[in-house]
């Protein structure tokens, strides 16, 4: 999996591709794959602190933009993360790129779903688990057929300026951030901008359990055959 995840990382013609982590043998993994890795601190609690040790560390600009592409999203295309990259660099006023599809109804109601509030501008106002926006009309007394505008899930994946990643490991927890456990209100709390990709489809999901690699092993046989 880090090998395949590797070798579409290279995909996406980024000036630089390196695997941060803790453990040697993904580290070993990527050097077979041809991509340079570097051991990181085992205390970082998120891989945003973890992306900044390596920033810091390679001496990376404040102005470079560098995406997030975690190991275990191997369906992740390529496209996408250049997308979003593109994104955040043609908006000079955001220090922070993500995408967001549209939600279900099934979504807007699960609180591990999390939704994601935009602006005209496709700005975020705000993240929650929470249904939100709150439609009043709808959503008084029993659960209604939900109206399906404006309701956006977030998808975890980020491009950053590398000035705001120094920043944000000198911030402490926002109080938002820990009521809701999404390090992204962080960001917002101290007043960055965060411009939202909306795609129409959401990626497939990566794999989080033993189950998750029979599926995601069908779903890169099923490409492989097109």
């Amino acid at each position: 999996m880090i090998a395949h995840v590797c070798l579409q990382a290279l995909k996406t013609k980024a000036e630089e591709v390196v695997v941060a982590t803790d453990d040697e043998r993904i580290a070993g993994a990527a050097r077979q794959a041809g991509v340079e890795a570097l051991m990181t601190s085992s205390d970082h609690s998120s891989g945003t602190e973890r992306i900044e040790e390596v920033a810091r560390r390679l001496g990376w600009g404040a102005d470079e933009i560098v995406v997030n592409w975690q190991g275990d999203e191997p369906l992740l295309s390529p496209e996408l993360v250049r997308c979003l990259a593109q994104s955040l660099a043609s908006h000079q006023d955001a220090t922070v790129a993500t995408l967001a599809a549209p939600a279900s109804e099934e979504e807007i109601f699960n609180p591990h779903a999390v939704k994601v509030v935009l602006d005209y501008a496709d700005y975020a106002l705000y993240f929650s688990r929470a249904p939100i926006p709150w439609h009043r009309e709808s959503f008084s007394g029993h659960r209604p057929e939900v109206p399906m505008d404006h309701y956006w899930r977030h998808i975890g994946v980020y491009a950053y300026r590398v000035g705001l990643l120094h920043r944000y490991v000198a911030w402490p927890p926002a109080p938002l951030e820990v009521l809701e456990s999404l390090e992204q209100l962080r960001i917002l709390w101290h007043g960055e901008r965060i411009v939202v990709v909306t795609v129409g489809h959401a990626p497939e999901a990566g794999i989080d359990t033993p189950e998750d690699v029979a599926r995601v092993e069908a779903v890169l046989g099923s490409r492989s055959t097109k």
